[in-house]
């Protein structure tokens, strides 16, 4: 691998456990400014405080989110977008570049594509574009990719994921994210089709934490790489304590019940 690339990869995961916790923040673009994200340096700081590896936003939030002080996070760049309103809300587009994220201090880029979408030729068409740009550049590229479409009946269905997983290994991502799947045997074969780190999105808001700790606790017990979590930890009622509780199970080997006792604390 570029040695750029790896020294990046270790600025979003850690070294040490080779896992990752992303707190993704670009859903103003999508869904507007919804709560968690007013503030931005409040959240990043927050998130950052807790322990997370990196965050993920948009090119021009970049600037909203800059501290110049507090504990260091990684940055993710995220380059496709598209909003509630569109008559396509499931059609993401290039908003971005490899070279604009470089300038506004990414460690990693990332492109969003929904398989099974009218529109999915051009979003794997700007995937690779993307693609070849970062490793050029020698700059990480995780890709999100879900199963969103006509002919799709259920996004989290095992073999949907899968696909959704092994299309973004074989068009070359670094790191994968999709959704889980429900169950540890299933997800293992999501994870066992890659030959790169798979992490967990997280969805719609969950009626607890103890559900979000199991579904995390359970996909490394699969095998996989960690978490790519938004609304779940941001919009939480202390995201400092969600994240150190996300901590202990992703890079401390915590059971669910003990990261539970960190929440309670």
């Amino acid at each position: 691998m570029h040695i750029g690339k790896s020294i990046r990869l270790e600025r979003i995961f850690n070294r040490n456990t080779q896992r990752t916790i992303i707190v993704p923040l670009d859903h103003g673009v999508t869904i507007g400014p919804v709560y968690g994200l007013a503030d931005l340096r409040q959240t990043v700081n927050r998130v950052a405080e807790g322990g997370a590896n990196a965050v993920l936003m948009h090119k021009g939030l970049v600037r909203c989110g800059h501290r110049e002080e507090g504990k260091d996070v990684g940055l993710i760049v995220h380059l496709s977008a598209g909003t509630m309103h569109s008559p396509f809300p499931n059609t993401k587009t290039l908003v971005g570049t490899v070279e604009e994220a470089i300038r506004v201090g990414a460690d990693a880029v990332s492109v969003h594509v929904n398989l099974g979408d009218e529109t999915e030729s051009q979003m794997l068409y700007d995937f690779g574009k993307v693609g070849n740009a970062a490793n050029n550049w020698g700059l990480p590229l995780l890709a999100m990719i879900y199963g969103r479409g006509p002919k799709i009946k259920n996004s989290f269905d095992p073999e949907v994921v899968a696909h959704c997983a092994r299309a973004g290994v074989e068009l070359g991502a670094d790191v994968v994210k999709v959704n889980y799947t429900g169950d540890m045997e299933s997800f293992q074969k999501v994870v066992d089709s890659c030959c790169v780190p798979v992490v967990i999105a997280g969805g719609p808001k969950l009626d607890n934490r103890r559900d979000l700790v199991q579904i995390v606790h359970d996909s490394l017990e699969a095998g996989g790489a960690g978490l790519s979590v938004g609304r779940n930890v941001f919009q939480d009622e202390d995201p400092v304590k969600l994240v150190r509780a996300l901590h202990g199970v992703v890079h401390e080997d915590m059971s669910v019940d003990q990261a539970m006792g960190l929440l309670e604390n």
